[in-house]
C-alpha cells in the first residue's frame, strides 16, 4: 500500500456555503485545490477509521474524476469501506438514504444542484453526516478552518476503480462496492406512498411528463414511475444523465424549465408536469396550464399528508424557512400542531427531525422533504403529489383551488436578480438595513409597516445561534417583503426579494401573482433601491 504524503499550502476561499463547496470547474481543476478541500473535510472528523463513507454525484462534468481522487485519499486516511454508485451517479437524497440505511459514517456528495455543468460549467462539493443530512455550521466551519492552514494530505498512489461494474473493489485495505444507484431510494419511495393506488391511476390512462432536465433523476424516475408503476414509457423525457445537461441549465423552476412549461401549457397537454434539478433534491409541480407554487405545494402536501401511507398516522410538526410563505403555517394551525421557521438551507432541519419534533419540511425554492431522509428530495415530493391524486381522484388545479378555500391563499413570488456585482449587492443590503429605524410605522399606500429585522434563529434542540438570515418587512395586514443574498452561486451575487400577500377572498384567488403582488413588488423596489444599485429594469427570474 503506496501511501504518499504530498506538500500543499492553502487556498483562499473554500468556505462552504449553505449546501458545500461551490466554484467553477476551472476552479476545482487546479493542482492540489480538491484534495486540500477533501484532506479538510477529514481532518475535521475523529473516529471515522475502519468506517464507511457514501460517495455519488449528480453526474456533472468533472463528477468521475472527483471521485477517483476522494477514493485515494479516504483510503490514505483510514476508512474502512466506501460505497460509491455506479457510474459515480447518486441523487442527494439518495445519498441520505443510503447513509441511513446502511448507517454509514458520513457521506460526500459531489454536486452544484441546480447550477450549469460541463467544462466551464459550476462543480460541488459537500460532507453530509451520520443522519443523512448536510453538515451544520459548527462542522462546516471546522471544514473551513482546516482549509486555511492546510499544508500537506495524504494520498494512495493506485489505478483508477471501474465505476460502471456493480461489485468489490480495493484500494490499499479500504474496500470499494459500486452500488446499485436506485435500488435502495426506490425500496424506501415503496414503503412511503400506496404504489398500487398510483399504478391503477396510470392504468387508468392518466397522463404525466416528467423532466428530468438531462440530470441524475431520469434513471430513477424512469425505474420508479415507467417500471414500478406503470407509466407510458417516454413519460420521463430529457432522462439520460448528461456532464454538461444538455446544455440546459438543471433549475426546475418556470424559466429554466421551460420545455416542460411549453408541453404543460400547450394543447393536449398531460394531465400532470413535474421536474427535478441537477443533483434531484428540487421539484416543481404543474397542472394543465396551471403552476403550483412550491410554499402552496409544502402546505397541501402537509394537509394531506395521512392520504400516503408513510404518513397515514399524521405530522409531528411542520418546519419551513423564513422566506418560505406562510401558507403552511395555516395548515399547522388547523392541524394543531407546530410550525417552525428556520434560516434558508436544509441543514437547519435535521436537528427538528432528529428530535421529532417535524415531519415535513420546505423552502420556496422548489426544494420539499420529510423525515424520511435528511435531504430536500423532487422525486419523493412528486409521488407524494401522485399519490394524492391517485386517492383524491381530482385535478392539479381543483386541489389547488380546495385548498385555497379552506385555508386562504399566500399569494407569493420570488423575484432573482442573478450575477450582480457582489460589492453592489453588499452595499444594497447595508443601506436597507440602516433605513430599519426609520421605517417602523411608516405608511405606503396601504401598507404599514409593522415590523423589520435582520432575522435570527435560535435552534430550539441545541441553541445554537444562526443571525443575519435575511432582512424582513412585514406589514399590518400580514404582507411581507423578504431581501436575502442567495450563497448557492458562483459567481457576483444573487439578490433575492420574496413577496407575500394573504388573501382570504375565493373570489380573487384566480389573479396572476404578478397582478396581486404589483404594489409590493413597486415597494420592494422603493424600499431597497434595487434599480438603483443593479441597474436593472427587472429580475433575472420570477417564480
Amino acid at each position: 500500500m503506496d501511501i504518499k504524503t504530498i506538500n500543499t499550502s492553502a487556498f483562499a476561499g473554500q468556505k462552504p456555503g449553505t449546501s458545500g463547496l461551490r466554484k467553477k470547474v476551472t476552479i476545482f481543476q487546479q493542482q492540489h485545490y480538491l484534495e486540500n478541500f477533501v484532506q479538510a473535510i477529514f481532518n475535521s472528523l475523529t473516529n471515522f477509521q475502519g468506517k464507511t463513507l457514501v460517495v455519488g454525484g449528480d453526474g456533472r462534468y468533472y463528477n468521475k474524476t472527483a471521485i477517483q481522487t476522494i477514493l485515494k485519499i479516504a483510503a490514505a486516511n483510514g476508512f474502512g469501506k466506501i460505497l460509491v454508485g455506479q457510474n459515480g451517479l447518486l441523487s442527494t437524497p439518495a445519498v441520505s438514504a443510503i447513509i441511513r440505511k446502511r448507517q454509514a459514517f458520513g457521506g460526500i456528495v459531489l454536486s452544484a444542484s441546480h447550477n450549469p455543468g460541463g467544462p466551464q460549467g459550476d462543480f460541488g462539493i459537500k460532507y453530509n453526516i451520520s443522519n443523512g443530512g448536510p453538515a451544520p455550521e459548527k462542522v462546516t466551519d471546522e471544514i473551513y478552518q482546516h482549509s486555511q492552514t492546510i499544508s500537506k494530505y495524504k494520498i494512495i498512489d493506485s489505478p483508477n476503480i471501474d465505476l460502471s461494474q456493480l461489485g468489490i473493489n480495493k484500494i490499499g485495505n479500504m474496500q470499494v462496492e459500486v452500488i446499485d444507484a436506485i435500488a435502495d431510494y426506490a425500496e424506501l419511495m415503496e414503503e412511503l406512498f400506496d404504489f398500487s393506488a398510483i399504478s391503477k391511476l396510470f392504468s387508468s390512462g392518466f397522463t404525466m411528463c416528467f423532466d428530468a432536465m438531462h440530470a441524475v433523476t431520469g434513471p430513477y424516475a424512469k425505474t420508479i414511475l415507467e417500471q414500478k408503476l406503470g407509466a407510458t414509457i417516454g413519460t420521463v423525457v430529457n432522462g439520460i444523465p448528461l456532464e454538461d445537461f444538455g446544455g440546459g441549465h438543471p433549475d426546475p423552476n418556470l424559466t429554466y424549465a421551460h420545455d416542460l412549461v411549453d408541453i404543460m401549457y400547450g394543447k393536449d397537454a398531460p394531465q400532470f408536469g413535474a421536474a427535478s434539478d441537477g443533483d434531484g433534491d428540487r421539484n416543481m409541480i404543474l397542472g394543465q396550464s396551471f403552476f403550483v407554487n412550491p410554499s402552496d405545494s409544502l402546505a397541501i402536501l402537509a394537509a394531506n399528508a395521512t392520504l400516503a401511507p408513510g404518513y397515514k398516522d399524521g405530522l409531528a410538526g411542520i418546519a419551513r424557512s423564513m422566506p418560505t410563505s406562510e401558507a403552511v403555517d395555516h395548515v399547522a394551525e388547523s392541524l394543531k400542531i407546530d410550525c417552525y421557521e428556520t434560516p434558508t438551507g436544509w441543514k437547519f432541519f435535521g436537528n427538528l427531525l432528529d428530535a421529532k419534533l417535524a415531519t415535513l419540511c420546505g423552502e420556496e425554492s422548489f426544494g420539499t422533504g420529510s423525515s424520511h431522509v435528511r435531504e430536500k428530495d423532487g422525486l419523493w415530493a412528486v409521488l407524494f403529489w401522485l399519490n394524492i391524486l391517485a386517492v383524491s381522484k381530482l385535478s392539479v388545479e381543483d386541489i389547488v383551488y380546495k385548498h385555497w378555500a379552506k385555508y386562504g391563499r399566500n399569494i407569493y413570488s420570488r423575484h432573482d436578480y442573478e450575477g450582480i456585482d457582489s460589492e453592489l449587492a453588499n452595499e444594497l443590503m447595508e443601506n436597507l438595513y440602516h433605513t430599519f429605524s426609520s421605517l417602523k410605522g411608516k405608511k405606503f399606500g396601504r401598507y404599514v409597516v409593522e415590523y423589520c429585522d435582520d432575522f435570527s434563529y435560535i435552534d430550539p434542540v441545541d441553541h445554537s445561534i444562526s443571525q443575519n438570515q435575511g432582512m424582513r418587512i412585514g406589514f399590518q395586514d400580514g404582507s411581507r417583503i423578504v431581501f436575502r443574498l442567495s450563497g448557492t452561486g458562483t459567481e457576483g451575487a444573487t439578490l433575492r426579494v420574496y413577496l407575500e400577500s394573504f388573501e382570504p377572498d375565493t373570489t380573487k384567488h384566480h389573479l396572476d401573482s404578478q397582478v396581486a403582488l404589483a404594489d409590493l413588488i413597486k415597494l420592494a423596489d422603493k424600499i431597497a433601491k434595487i434599480k438603483d444599485y443593479t441597474g436593472r429594469d427587472k429580475p433575472s427570474v420570477i417564480t
